[in-house]
């Protein structure tokens, strides 16, 4: 059987928690930081969750991490 390959771009977007969780960096934290409040800049800090709608897709680009 051949070998598996992780997606390397799902590495570097999506961790993996100890039990299990999926977590991803939220957008809106790259540019037009004025406008936006200092409470909405930390809650863009917080990572995200995956929905369980797309946990299979992200489990097949990242074989091993699970």
């Amino acid at each position: 059987m051949s070998k598996l390959k992780t997606r390397s771009s799902a590495t570097k977007r999506f961790k993996i928690t100890a039990t299990g969780k999926i977590l991803h960096k939220k957008a809106g934290k790259r540019h037009n930081l004025s406008k936006k409040s200092e409470a909405r800049k930390r809650r863009l800090d917080i990572p995200g969750q995956i929905s369980s709608v797309d946990r299979w897709k992200i489990e097949r680009m990242l074989p091993y991490n699970l």
